[in-house]
């Protein structure tokens, strides 16, 4: 940090108010999108205002003139009047609790919109730093209290600062006198507000950071609910989620105990000031200085302001909780992803002028979590048009890193990578991933139906190209047994297969892609003898005309690819066919005879 800097962050620090508030600006360009249901709030909230402004002088027309003897029973009359200020206040009520609803309604499924697309634009690497219930906990907890903000909170705000203000005027309208004492007493009531709200404000985002723990853990351990149970280990879990449980609570404890404070004070010292000017006024009564009905309205007004005070304050510390979430959402917003289209991407060259389809050029990566230990030094690898090319080597050797780089998730340090002689820094990556059909290791199985999870290779699929893409990937027999075929709900990340199943099921996304490149990561590793001898077959069919990259750890299942890079400590030690690599002896002649005798 530099000096300027040091010196910059006490004075930030001297006005938390603006600093806390600043990031509900960021709501501004949500709210006037609907300017309809903006002009109906306000104009409810004015008449409403009015109404019970109007009602306190409607009280002292009926005390002094209804109950007077020359009025002649006119009090019927004045009784119709407060009856018909009562029903314009509850109209009006009901108009303006109607459009501020659905105006906070509106705003937060428009920001939580906009918050799944910024986390959908965002880059691998971002994910790998991020915990999943933290971005869960922004997107709806933390846009819940946007939603209280903006529909209840934001407009009982404004009202109670009209009231307040219109009724300070009226109270100075009806005695001058009695205003004036109340004037004396409001040093007293705002000073607990800014001394409590600073302290709820850091309170109030130490209370959602820990609440996102929370959430982070609980997500996490349920994602991994086989392993938590196969180690037996749902006590320490239980423990773990009610330690952060038991954190977020006392953070929660703390906060609401100084709101507490802070609206029981406003609460005293706002009545204590009431009373006492009750007090004066009744002696004024008294001695014949003022009506009865003059000092009622005068209570009236008094009692209305002293609410809308203690409202103000309710709601000040619900602002302050809010500005803590939306600064939450605001950082989300603010991320930037390292790996963009170009301004003019270059169009993605065809199959055919792909030579070498795929190139590495020099490339050096290290990725962010381990910036002193190269992935990929000084890695170099040209593959040929409708080659396939086996990727082995020890764990941590980098056969994955390339798989990575080729899908653009990240970009090399040095060096390049290309497609069909083109730097895949100048193409979209959106186009050039579409080029690429990957079968991971750990498939990924969405919570739908066997149809729409095969359909995600090729959203515009029909059943029938579906199903033959099943078959392609032997895929048809197990989804046709289930209960009702291929519509049959898999369960949460497909707990109703078993795992060779799950990979079958996305070998069966890849080939309904119909991609030119294939990535295949150790692709048939969850098979049994017989499944793997079938997807192989299938694999024999689906790489003609097509160039694959295949990463495997068991070496039977490469035998047949047309050349084999051996790779170690990000480099590439040896390449060649099976009987070329095994005749040369080194690593991977290492690790066929370990593999191979076993």
């Amino acid at each position: 940090m530099t000096a300027a800097e040091s010196n910059a962050a006490p004075a930030a620090n001297n006005s938390p108010s603006r600093a806390n508030l600043r990031p509900l600006a960021a709501l501004w360009p949500y709210l006037r999108r609907y300017p309809k249901l903006i002009a109906g709030w306000l104009g409810f909230l004015a008449l409403s205002s009015s109404s019970v402004l109007v009602l306190p002088v409607a009280v002292r027309l009926m005390v002094d003139r209804g109950f007077s003897h020359a009025a002649g029973g006119a009090i019927d009359e004045w009784f119709v009047l407060l009856l018909g200020v009562a029903l314009v206040l509850a109209l009006a009520t009901a108009g303006r609790f109607f459009c501020v609803s659905l105006l906070g309604e509106r705003v937060v499924a428009d920001l939580r919109g906009d918050i799944y697309g910024q986390l959908m634009r965002l880059d691998i690497a971002f994910f790998e730093r991020t915990r999943t219930g933290e971005l869960l906990s922004r997107l709806s907890a933390d846009t819940e209290l946007l939603r209280t903000v903006v529909a209840s909170s934001m407009s009982i705000a404004l009202r109670s600062a009209i009231t307040v203000l219109g009724a300070a005027i009226m109270m100075a309208v009806t005695s001058p006198r009695l205003a004036g004492s109340m004037l004396l007493g409001i040093p007293l009531v705002v000073a607990p507000i800014v001394v409590f709200g600073r302290r709820v404000r850091g309170m109030s985002r130490a209370s959602q950071d820990r609440t996102a723990d929370a959430n982070a853990r609980a997500g996490e351990t349920l994602n991994a609910m086989h392993t938590v149970q196969s180690y037996a280990r749902q006590a320490h879990e239980n423990a773990r989620y009610t330690t952060a449980v038991e954190d977020a609570f006392n953070a929660a404890r703390r906060r609401v105990r100084t709101q507490a404070i802070l609206t029981a004070s406003v609460i005293v010292l706002v009545f204590g000031a009431v009373v006492g000017v009750l007090w004066i006024g009744a002696h004024a009564v008294i001695d014949g200085h003022m009506s009865a009905g003059t000092l009622m309205q005068f209570v009236f007004y008094a009692v209305f302001g002293a609410g809308a005070v203690g409202s103000l304050s309710e709601v000040w510390a619900e602002v302050q909780r809010a500005g803590g979430g939306m600064g939450r959402i605001n950082e989300l917003l603010g991320e930037t992803a390292k790996i963009v289209a170009p301004l003019a991407p270059k169009a993605l060259p065809t199959l055919a002028s792909m030579a070498p389809a795929l190139a590495f050029e020099n490339v050096r990566f290290y990725y962010p979590a381990r910036p002193d230990t190269p992935a990929l030094e000084d890695f170099n690898l040209s593959v040929r048009a409708g080659e396939t090319v086996a990727l082995v080597g020890p764990s941590g050797a980098g056969k994955s890193t390339v798989f990575q780089l080729l899908l653009r998730f990240f970009d090399p340090d040095s060096g390049c990578v290309r497609m069909g002689g083109i730097d895949l820094r100048e193409l979209d990556p959106q186009a050039l991933r579409g080029r690429i059909a990957l079968v991971p290791q750990n498939p990924v199985i969405f919570g739908a139906d066997a149809l729409e999870n095969i359909r995600y290779g090729r959203l515009e699929a029909s059943e029938d190209e579906v199903i033959a893409a099943a078959r392609m990937a032997e895929a048809h027999e197990f989804l046709a047994a289930l209960p009702e075929g291929y519509r049959s709900f898999l369960g949460e990340k497909g707990t109703r297969l078993s795992g060779g199943q799950q990979q079958r099921l996305a070998i069966a996304r890849a080939v309904l892609k119909d991609a030119p490149i294939l990535l295949l990561d150790e692709a048939t590793s969850a098979l049994d003898a017989q499944s793997e001898r079938a997807i192989q077959q299938a694999f024999e069919r689906l790489r003609k005309g097509r160039t694959t990259l295949v990463i495997a750890h068991r070496l039977a299942t490469v035998l047949r690819a047309d050349r084999i890079i051996v790779l170690d400590h990000g480099r590439i030690v040896a390449q060649g066919t099976h009987e070329q690599l095994v005749a040369q002896g080194g690593l991977y002649a290492e690790l066929a005879r370990l593999q191979f005798a076993a």
